[in-house]
């Protein structure tokens, strides 16, 4: 049955609309796509193939993207684009102290891991997530204000650019690749629940080859639990090459008898495809590595200027031809799901949203002092939890309020 978008009873219509409206839906079967008033409520979209090890079949490479998934990618992947601008202009104001890690160029990563995920579904990543807290239900004022330390923050302004939380979202955290055993923790929780949730892993191929993820592999395997490791492959750990700095670069077969799937990271709707096998795959048979290769516009983190191990000619390349969001862009209108002045009005509106609640980040106010002893433990049995200087401690305290939800 072919979808509309219209609810119209046929014996209401005359006879000639019943005719205009056959006709522009026969006109569009043809393209793959299907018409109503002159703009497509649905297309179909083909996905470089995937690469596969210790699976037979893979995720499918062709999928039906409706008109308000769309727009609703898009949206997201330019918020989040809006949003990193604003974070390293924040941050060469001195207004961000301590590490920035900026996401530009990995939005797709992201946005379709995200349309992918069900409400019980659960994230943990490393420390380049501002983006991913967006997603996960964070306002973009809540992110700007926990990047500047202020109250209004998602962590009250205690976690900053590297430690965020939201609902399902265990944080960006600063160990490298230590977040990924802990993925492995939350899935077992999932599995303890019996909940039908799953936990994406996120680690760079920077840290690929910590051994503790390997270890997370190990466990995970043995006790069959719903954990998706995902590398994304931004081609450089700090500022070494994946090449340099790795003796397999294909992250997905690092598993070892982990299945594993390679996925183009700057094409929304193949990290979706991929992602949903991945959900199914983990839940029926076991855990399962997931590559997706992807590439950062900006250095290491904000200290880096990203230019001395590569140039600047490589990163206009990947700009002008592998983009996420102008090749989405592209595809979206040329399909005839929107027209290039509604994302251009949608522009202006994400613009004029990331402006705003970086006023109000940089307005608001920070967390007063006593405060920055409390909810570090939900349930603190000593009482007291030791200060900044050797011999001195603090009184803990319980405001409820470590996170803002």
């Amino acid at each position: 049955m072919i979808k509309t978008g219209l609810t119209l009873a046929p014996r209401l219509l005359c006879r000639q609309q019943q005719q205009q409206t056959a006709a522009v839906v026969a006109s569009s079967i043809g393209s793959g796509s299907v018409t109503v008033k002159n703009y497509a409520t649905e297309a179909k979209f083909e996905t470089k193939p995937f690469k596969l090890h210790n699976l037979t079949e893979g995720p499918p490479t062709k999928a039906t993207v409706t008109r308000d998934e769309a727009l609703q990618y898009y949206r997201q992947m330019q918020t989040i684009r809006r949003l990193e601008t604003s974070a390293g202009n924040l941050y060469k104001e001195k207004l961000v102290r301590g590490f920035c890690h900026l996401y530009s160029g990995q939005e797709a990563c992201a946005v379709g891991m995200k349309a992918a995920m069900r409400t019980q579904d659960n994230i943990i990543s490393a420390y380049r997530v501002h983006g991913w807290t967006y997603l996960m239900g964070v306002t973009p004022t809540g992110v700007l204000a926990e990047l500047t330390g202020k109250s209004g923050g998602c962590a009250r302004g205690k976690g900053g650019s590297m430690h965020m939380y939201a609902k399902n979202f265990y944080g960006g955290n600063g160990i490298v690749g230590a977040q990924v055993p802990l993925g492995a923790g939350v899935a077992l929780a999932c599995k303890y629940k019996n909940n039908n949730g799953v936990c994406l892993a996120l680690y760079g191929d920077g840290a690929s080859n910590q051994g503790q993820i390997f270890e997370a592999y190990n466990m995970a395997h043995l006790w069959k639990l719903p954990c998706i490791f995902v590398c994304e492959n931004n081609g450089y750990g700090m500022g070494t090459s994946a090449d340099r700095g790795s003796c397999n670069v294909n992250f997905y077969c690092r598993g070892d008898v982990l299945p594993g799937i390679w996925v183009d990271g700057m094409d929304v709707v193949a990290v979706k495809l991929a992602t949903e096998f991945a959900i199914n795959h983990v839940l029926n048979i076991g855990p399962v590595v997931m590559e997706v290769y992807t590439y950062r516009y900006s250095g290491h983190s904000m200290s880096d200027p990203g230019t001395s191990y590569r140039t600047r000619e490589e990163v206009q390349e990947v700009r002008q031809t592998r983009d996420p969001i102008t090749s989405f862009k592209d595809k979206i209108i040329e399909a005839g799901l929107v027209k290039p002045e509604e994302l251009k009005a949608m522009d202006n509106e994400i613009k004029k949203e990331i402006d705003d609640a970086t006023k109000q980040a940089k307005a608001d106010a920070e967390i007063g002092l006593p405060e920055l002893s409390t909810d570090v433990y939900s349930n603190n049995l000593e009482g007291e939890i030791r200060g900044c200087t050797p011999g001195s401690w603090l009184k803990h305290g319980t405001l409820k309020r470590a996170v803002n939800l």
